[in-house]
């Protein structure tokens, strides 16, 4: 787990507000027996998550595509090539959608907006030697026939709206503890 106590406090109170947002029939799906907490949610998203990541395209059609998935910080981080069309949509749409599923154990669903972490003409994210440093270590940086910084455009998604299901709590954090 990354998460400081304040990045666990934000993500609780954007988990919190997204609920009591959400409409009469989610809520009656997602309530408090059948969600994680933040700290539980951090402690289930470890490692790579496949993420179905949704896009719009420039006549305003939705378009999904699957991206690896890293949650820190209570934000999801992904990356694709600079020359894939979802980085092209991203460039001029910024809003996104992104699922995370487990089978029927696990559905972490988020809507928000994207930040480019490693622009190709302009500065980096302030934290983004440590990002690359996490995902070179996570990848195998040596592995790849790429140059992390050309080749490909990493995000920052920063959620507005999150909600997560897990009907069984004992059995999925059980599962990620092993």
């Amino acid at each position: 787990m990354r998460e400081t106590r304040e990045d666990l406090k934000e993500l609780q109170a954007l988990l919190d507000a997204s609920l009591s947002r959400s409409t009469s029939h989610l809520r009656s799906i997602i309530n408090t027996e059948s969600t994680l907490t933040a700290e539980q949610l951090t402690g289930v998203l470890t490692g790579m998550c496949t993420l179905a990541l949704s896009t719009v395209t420039a006549k305003g059609e939705p378009r999904i595509s699957g991206v690896d998935g890293h949650f820190l910080h209570g934000k999801w981080h992904f990356g694709t090539a600079r020359g894939a069309a979802k980085a092209r949509h991203l460039a001029a749409r910024p809003a996104v959608s992104a699922a995370h599923m487990r089978g029927e154990d696990l559905g972490v669903f988020t809507h928000g907006t994207v930040e480019i972490l490693n622009p190709q003409h302009g500065e980096p994210a302030a934290d983004w030697p440590d990002l690359l440093a996490y995902l070179k270590d996570f990848y195998g940086g040596d592995s790849f026939d790429f140059d992390w910084d050309n080749d490909v455009v990493y995000y920052r998604l920063h959620p507005h709206w999150m909600s997560v299901y897990a009907p069984d709590i004992a059995k999925l954090t059980a599962v990620s503890r092993s």
